[in-house]
């Protein structure tokens, strides 16, 4: 590693940031032509609804594949698939006239989306010096979410002013120019630039995963995963604007203020938690019990309150739950700490499904209690529909809670008897 030029990890990692970034602009595209969908496609609330819940479910399910893929064949290749399948899915959304080709084509970028995020974990933990690693990981975390906001106001402008085919063609056209960078810039090492592992059968390749899946700390990690991201996202993803309106009283724009002041807080909290698994990674365990229990105490607090919860509250509600979102990615260290390089990219694929499926679980579970809820078929959903649907967040969390502490001890058991010198140099940084 000291022999590569700084310029060039850096390159290397920016590139591949910027595809990243892009996945996240294409993931995102959708939020602000909600009104233009249902007007093109003739479809209705819960249709529109449809799209979101079906590319979180895709991009779950390709996980596990993707990691296997990038083992085999590298990240640079991969990334590169991903780059052009997400190109062309867009065009393919962009000239979409039905409801079916529409949902076909958003199937198509959930998987490009897949196959982005864990080539980039993979390049960093590949270019960078492992005392680098975590914060660099939530660095490409937290500015890869850039995307999202990046997204609202163009191509709320581009709505608006051009169409929709004119729109998602242009939103389409960057992947031509970052799969262009990422082939020139990109190598999956700093002396290869394609790196191939041992082509594997599916016997083998069960065989990897159930090695993966049985070491306890990629099962922690992947309780980490699931057990921090799922509040957040949910808020962020569909369900936070109408809870905050319809459950607790906001104005449409205070609701949106305090949702991009969850956004700023996932932001501002991931490289301050990565730089502290860094210089404390015995306690990375502990430092995600420590948030989630923060999360469950202030969700707690919002949903006992008498009537509306003040404004104050709600601020701490949604920067508590921020930091679930970059708490989460602790998972992934967990993973390059407790598999070789050649399992890596599989194991954080298992463990990156892990709040997607919880995510995905909520969303629905939110929408059943809320129509159990509230008389009738209207959706005018009442506080008290919101507070029991909000309450579904306690099964997820004590399920979680529960196997992130079972896995704790023992990963931290495997690790005395497999190195009983590391495992008393970690608990030295006590």
């Amino acid at each position: 590693m000291s022999e590569v030029r700084p310029r060039s990890v850096y390159a290397v990692w920016l590139v591949a940031l910027g595809v990243y970034l892009l996945a996240v602009f294409h993931r995102s595209s959708l939020a602000v032509a909600g009104l233009a969908a249902t007007d093109r496609f003739g479809i209705s609330a819960s249709q529109l609804a449809t799209f979101t819940m079906l590319q979180l479910l895709v991009y779950a399910l390709m996980q596990i594949p993707v990691g296997l893929l990038v083992d085999r064949f590298g990240s640079r290749s991969v990334l590169t698939a991903g780059a052009v399948l997400l190109t062309c899915a867009q065009t393919g959304f962009a000239f979409a006239d039905s409801y079916p080709l529409a949902l076909l084509a958003r199937v198509f970028v959930g998987m490009g989306d897949a196959m982005t995020f864990i080539c980039v974990l993979r390049l960093v933990n590949t270019w960078f010096e492992p005392r680098r690693v975590p914060v660099m990981i939530q660095f490409t975390g937290v500015l890869g979410q850039l995307g999202a906001i990046i997204a609202a106001v163009p191509m709320t402008w581009a709505l608006g002013h051009l169409g929709w085919t004119k729109s998602y063609l242009i939103a389409a056209s960057l992947g031509i120019v970052m799969t262009t960078l990422l082939l020139l810039v990109v190598h999956d090492a700093p002396a290869t630039r394609n790196l191939r592992g041992q082509a594997m059968n599916l016997t083998a390749m069960r065989a990897s995963l159930a090695e993966s899946w049985s070491h306890p700390g990629t099962r922690l990690g992947f309780w980490m995963h699931f057990t921090t991201q799922f509040s957040a996202t949910v808020l962020g993803l569909l369900w936070g604007f109408p809870f905050l309106v319809k459950g607790e009283g906001l104005s449409k724009d205070a609701a949106g203020v305090l949702l991009t002041v969850m956004v700023v807080a996932i932001m501002g909290t991931g490289p301050l938690l990565g730089w502290r698994i860094t210089i404390r990674p015995w306690h990375r365990s502990t430092l995600v019990l420590g948030i989630v229990a923060a999360i469950v105490t202030v969700w707690t607090i919002v949903l006992s309150w008498p009537g509306e919860a003040p404004l104050w509250l709600l601020v701490v509600l949604v920067v508590v739950t921020g930091v679930g979102g970059p708490a989460s990615v602790i998972g992934f260290d967990l993973a390059r700490t407790s598999n070789p390089p050649h399992r890596l990219a599989s194991a954080t694929g298992i463990i990156n499904q892990a709040g997607f499926f919880a995510s995905l679980t909520l969303v629905i579970a939110i929408g059943v209690i809320l129509d159990w809820r509230t008389p009738g078929s209207s959706t005018d959903y009442t506080p008290d529909a919101f507070r029991w649907a909000m309450s579904f967040q306690y099964v997820l969390w004590s399920v979680g809670l529960v196997q992130i502490w079972r896995y704790r001890v023992k990963a931290r058991a495997r690790l005395l008897a497999d190195d009983p010198d590391l495992y008393d140099e970690m608990k030295r940084t006590f």
